[in-house]
Protein backbone atom coordinates (compact mmCIF):
# COMPACT_ATOMS: atom_id res chain seq x y z
CA UNK A 1 0.00 0.00 0.00
CA UNK A 2 1.15 3.52 -0.68
CA UNK A 3 1.37 5.22 2.70
CA UNK A 4 0.25 8.76 1.96
CA UNK A 5 -3.35 9.37 2.97
CA UNK A 6 -3.77 6.17 4.99
CA UNK A 7 -4.76 5.98 8.66
CA UNK A 8 -2.74 4.09 11.28
CA UNK A 9 -3.52 2.98 14.81
CA UNK A 10 -0.31 2.84 16.87
CA UNK A 11 -0.19 1.62 20.46
CA UNK A 12 2.56 2.62 22.85
CA UNK A 13 2.76 5.81 20.80
CA UNK A 14 3.69 8.05 23.73
CA UNK A 15 7.35 6.98 23.81
CA UNK A 16 10.00 4.62 22.47
CA UNK A 17 9.29 2.51 19.41
CA UNK A 18 5.65 3.58 19.15
CA UNK A 19 6.59 7.25 19.15
CA UNK A 20 9.22 6.66 16.45
CA UNK A 21 6.68 4.79 14.31
CA UNK A 22 4.13 7.59 14.69
CA UNK A 23 6.63 10.29 13.74
CA UNK A 24 7.97 8.35 10.75
CA UNK A 25 4.59 7.35 9.35
CA UNK A 26 3.36 10.92 9.79
CA UNK A 27 6.36 12.13 7.78
CA UNK A 28 5.11 9.87 4.97
CA UNK A 29 1.65 11.45 5.03
CA UNK A 30 -0.09 8.89 7.25
CA UNK A 31 -2.85 10.10 9.57
CA UNK A 32 -1.93 8.72 12.97
CA UNK A 33 -4.22 7.47 15.71
CA UNK A 34 -2.03 7.40 18.81
CA UNK A 35 -2.94 5.15 21.74
CA UNK A 36 -1.09 5.04 25.04
CA UNK A 37 -1.80 4.76 28.75
CA UNK A 38 0.58 7.69 29.24
CA UNK A 39 -1.68 10.70 28.70
CA UNK A 40 1.13 13.24 28.78
CA UNK A 41 3.31 11.33 26.34
CA UNK A 42 0.65 10.55 23.75
CA UNK A 43 -0.60 14.15 23.70
CA UNK A 44 2.96 15.49 23.38
CA UNK A 45 3.62 13.32 20.33
CA UNK A 46 0.23 14.22 18.83
CA UNK A 47 0.92 17.95 19.28
CA UNK A 48 4.30 17.64 17.54
CA UNK A 49 2.76 15.79 14.59
CA UNK A 50 -0.19 18.19 14.38
CA UNK A 51 2.32 21.02 14.04
CA UNK A 52 3.44 19.37 10.78
CA UNK A 53 -0.11 19.63 9.39
CA UNK A 54 -0.72 15.87 9.68
CA UNK A 55 -4.02 14.91 11.28
CA UNK A 56 -3.82 12.89 14.48
CA UNK A 57 -6.09 11.53 17.18
CA UNK A 58 -4.61 10.98 20.64
CA UNK A 59 -6.40 8.46 22.83
CA UNK A 60 -5.46 7.55 26.40
CA UNK A 61 -6.36 3.88 26.77
CA UNK A 62 -5.27 0.61 28.35
CA UNK A 63 -4.72 -1.96 25.60
CA UNK A 64 -5.98 -4.73 27.88
CA UNK A 65 -9.37 -3.05 28.34
CA UNK A 66 -11.84 -4.22 25.63
CA UNK A 67 -14.17 -1.24 26.04
CA UNK A 68 -11.31 1.28 26.01
CA UNK A 69 -9.81 -0.20 22.85
CA UNK A 70 -13.18 -0.43 21.10
CA UNK A 71 -13.70 3.24 21.93
CA UNK A 72 -10.21 4.11 20.66
CA UNK A 73 -10.85 2.32 17.37
CA UNK A 74 -14.11 4.23 16.92
CA UNK A 75 -12.56 7.59 17.77
CA UNK A 76 -9.70 7.07 15.33
CA UNK A 77 -11.98 5.78 12.59
CA UNK A 78 -14.48 8.62 13.02
CA UNK A 79 -11.75 11.27 13.18
CA UNK A 80 -9.22 10.04 10.63
CA UNK A 81 -10.97 7.47 8.45
CA UNK A 82 -10.63 3.71 7.91
CA UNK A 83 -7.74 2.17 9.86
CA UNK A 84 -5.49 0.50 7.28
CA UNK A 85 -2.39 0.08 9.46
CA UNK A 86 -2.18 -1.31 13.01
CA UNK A 87 1.15 -1.25 14.85
CA UNK A 88 1.28 -2.74 18.34
CA UNK A 89 4.18 -1.31 20.35
CA UNK A 90 2.69 -1.13 23.85
CA UNK A 91 4.59 -3.34 26.27
CA UNK A 92 6.54 -3.77 29.48
CA UNK A 93 9.76 -5.66 30.27
CA UNK A 94 10.04 -6.43 33.98
CA UNK A 95 12.92 -8.52 35.22
CA UNK A 96 12.39 -11.26 37.80
CA UNK A 97 13.84 -14.70 38.45
CA UNK A 98 11.68 -17.77 38.93
CA UNK A 99 13.20 -18.04 42.40
CA UNK A 100 14.87 -14.85 43.59
CA UNK A 101 16.12 -13.38 46.84
CA UNK A 102 12.57 -12.75 47.97
CA UNK A 103 11.28 -16.16 46.98
CA UNK A 104 9.18 -17.34 44.04
CA UNK A 105 8.42 -15.15 41.02
CA UNK A 106 5.46 -12.87 41.70
CA UNK A 107 2.58 -14.51 39.85
CA UNK A 108 0.72 -11.22 39.43
CA UNK A 109 3.78 -9.73 37.70
CA UNK A 110 3.87 -12.67 35.30
CA UNK A 111 0.15 -12.27 34.57
CA UNK A 112 0.52 -8.51 34.08
CA UNK A 113 3.34 -8.99 31.57
CA UNK A 114 1.38 -11.54 29.55
CA UNK A 115 -1.74 -9.40 29.81
CA UNK A 116 -0.15 -6.24 28.42
CA UNK A 117 2.32 -7.66 25.91
CA UNK A 118 0.28 -10.55 24.50
CA UNK A 119 -3.38 -10.22 25.47
CA UNK A 120 -3.25 -6.45 24.91
CA UNK A 121 -1.83 -6.86 21.41
CA UNK A 122 -4.45 -9.50 20.61
CA UNK A 123 -7.20 -7.25 21.96
CA UNK A 124 -6.16 -4.42 19.66
CA UNK A 125 -5.82 -6.77 16.68
CA UNK A 126 -9.23 -8.37 17.07
CA UNK A 127 -11.11 -5.09 17.44
CA UNK A 128 -9.22 -3.29 14.67
CA UNK A 129 -9.53 -6.27 12.32
CA UNK A 130 -13.26 -6.44 12.99
CA UNK A 131 -13.53 -3.05 11.30
CA UNK A 132 -10.78 -3.58 8.73
CA UNK A 133 -12.44 -6.61 7.10
CA UNK A 134 -15.38 -4.36 6.17
CA UNK A 135 -13.34 -1.83 4.20
CA UNK A 136 -12.96 -1.74 0.44
CA UNK A 137 -9.61 -2.92 -0.91
CA UNK A 138 -6.87 -0.52 -1.94
CA UNK A 139 -4.37 -1.95 -4.43
CA UNK A 140 -5.58 -5.44 -3.56
CA UNK A 141 -5.28 -4.96 0.21
CA UNK A 142 -7.51 -3.94 3.08
CA UNK A 143 -4.75 -3.40 5.59
CA UNK A 144 -1.73 -4.64 7.50
CA UNK A 145 -1.15 -5.48 11.17
CA UNK A 146 2.37 -5.31 12.59
CA UNK A 147 3.18 -6.56 16.08
CA UNK A 148 6.28 -6.10 18.21
CA UNK A 149 7.88 -9.36 19.30
CA UNK A 150 11.47 -9.53 20.60
CA UNK A 151 14.60 -11.61 20.18
CA UNK A 152 13.83 -12.67 23.77
CA UNK A 153 11.17 -14.92 22.24
CA UNK A 154 14.06 -17.25 21.28
CA UNK A 155 16.95 -16.04 23.44
CA UNK A 156 15.40 -14.87 26.67
CA UNK A 157 17.96 -14.29 29.39
CA UNK A 158 17.80 -15.12 33.09
CA UNK A 159 15.09 -12.97 34.64
CA UNK A 160 13.17 -12.62 31.37
CA UNK A 161 10.78 -15.56 31.75
CA UNK A 162 7.61 -13.45 31.69
CA UNK A 163 8.83 -11.13 28.93
CA UNK A 164 10.14 -13.97 26.76
CA UNK A 165 6.91 -15.93 27.16
CA UNK A 166 4.82 -12.92 26.16
CA UNK A 167 6.93 -12.12 23.10
CA UNK A 168 7.06 -15.77 22.09
CA UNK A 169 3.28 -15.65 22.07
CA UNK A 170 3.30 -12.54 19.87
CA UNK A 171 5.59 -14.24 17.36
CA UNK A 172 3.44 -17.37 17.38
CA UNK A 173 0.29 -15.38 16.59
CA UNK A 174 1.71 -14.14 13.31
CA UNK A 175 1.24 -17.13 11.00
CA UNK A 176 -2.20 -18.36 12.15
CA UNK A 177 -3.64 -14.85 11.98
CA UNK A 178 -2.09 -14.16 8.57
CA UNK A 179 -3.66 -17.41 7.34
CA UNK A 180 -7.05 -16.45 8.75
CA UNK A 181 -7.04 -12.87 7.47
CA UNK A 182 -5.66 -13.69 4.02
CA UNK A 183 -9.19 -14.18 2.71
CA UNK A 184 -9.86 -10.57 3.70
CA UNK A 185 -6.66 -9.30 2.04
CA UNK A 186 -5.14 -8.31 5.39
CA UNK A 187 -1.49 -9.08 6.13
CA UNK A 188 -0.03 -9.83 9.59
CA UNK A 189 3.66 -9.37 10.38
CA UNK A 190 5.85 -9.07 13.45
CA UNK A 191 9.20 -7.43 14.13
CA UNK A 192 11.56 -8.85 16.76
CA UNK A 193 13.85 -6.02 17.83
CA UNK A 194 17.18 -6.64 19.49
CA UNK A 195 18.66 -4.23 22.03
CA UNK A 196 17.04 -0.92 21.11
CA UNK A 197 17.81 2.52 22.53
CA UNK A 198 14.42 3.13 24.15
CA UNK A 199 13.18 4.18 27.60
CA UNK A 200 12.82 0.46 28.37
CA UNK A 201 16.60 0.12 28.78
CA UNK A 202 17.31 3.71 29.81
CA UNK A 203 17.71 2.65 33.43
CA UNK A 204 20.51 0.18 32.67
CA UNK A 205 24.05 1.07 33.68
CA UNK A 206 26.61 1.88 31.00
CA UNK A 207 28.43 -1.33 31.95
CA UNK A 208 25.35 -3.45 31.20
CA UNK A 209 24.64 -1.57 27.97
CA UNK A 210 28.25 -1.96 26.81
CA UNK A 211 28.10 -5.70 27.51
CA UNK A 212 24.95 -6.01 25.40
CA UNK A 213 26.41 -3.94 22.56
CA UNK A 214 29.50 -6.16 22.55
CA UNK A 215 27.30 -9.15 21.66
CA UNK A 216 26.18 -7.47 18.42
CA UNK A 217 28.16 -8.55 15.37
CA UNK A 218 27.68 -5.42 13.30
CA UNK A 219 27.04 -2.61 13.85
CA UNK A 220 28.28 -2.59 17.44
CA UNK A 221 25.71 -0.24 18.92
CA UNK A 222 22.16 -0.16 20.18
CA UNK A 223 19.39 -0.24 17.60
CA UNK A 224 17.64 3.04 16.92
CA UNK A 225 13.84 3.47 17.15
CA UNK A 226 13.96 5.16 13.75
CA UNK A 227 15.30 1.93 12.24
CA UNK A 228 12.35 0.05 13.67
CA UNK A 229 9.99 2.70 12.29
CA UNK A 230 11.60 2.48 8.85
CA UNK A 231 11.02 -1.27 8.79
CA UNK A 232 7.37 -0.76 9.76
CA UNK A 233 6.94 1.58 6.79
CA UNK A 234 8.63 -0.90 4.43
CA UNK A 235 6.37 -3.73 5.60
CA UNK A 236 3.33 -1.57 4.92
CA UNK A 237 4.51 -0.83 1.39
CA UNK A 238 5.80 -4.31 0.49
CA UNK A 239 2.71 -6.43 -0.14
CA UNK A 240 4.70 -9.67 -0.34
CA UNK A 241 5.71 -9.51 3.32
CA UNK A 242 3.21 -11.61 5.24
CA UNK A 243 3.07 -14.20 8.00
CA UNK A 244 6.65 -13.74 9.22
CA UNK A 245 8.63 -12.30 12.11
CA UNK A 246 11.64 -10.22 11.07
CA UNK A 247 14.59 -9.92 13.44
CA UNK A 248 15.99 -6.39 13.67
CA UNK A 249 19.01 -6.93 15.87
CA UNK A 250 22.45 -6.39 14.31
CA UNK A 251 22.89 -10.19 14.40
CA UNK A 252 23.11 -10.12 18.20
CA UNK A 253 22.81 -13.48 19.95
CA UNK A 254 22.15 -13.27 23.67
CA UNK A 255 23.79 -15.72 26.03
Amino acid sequence: MKLSGLTALITGAGSGLGEAVARHLASQGVRCGLVDLNDEGVNRVAADIDAQDIDTAAVTADVTDPDAVKSAVKIIEDTLGPIRIVVNCAGIAPGAKLVGRDGAHDLDLFRKTIDINLVGAFNVMRLAAERMVQYDEIDGERGVIINTASIAAWEGQIGQAAYAASKGGVASLTLPLSRELARSAIRVMAIAPGIMETPMIAGMSDKVKDALVEKSLHPKRLGQPEEFAGLVAHICENAFLNGSTIRLDGAVRLS
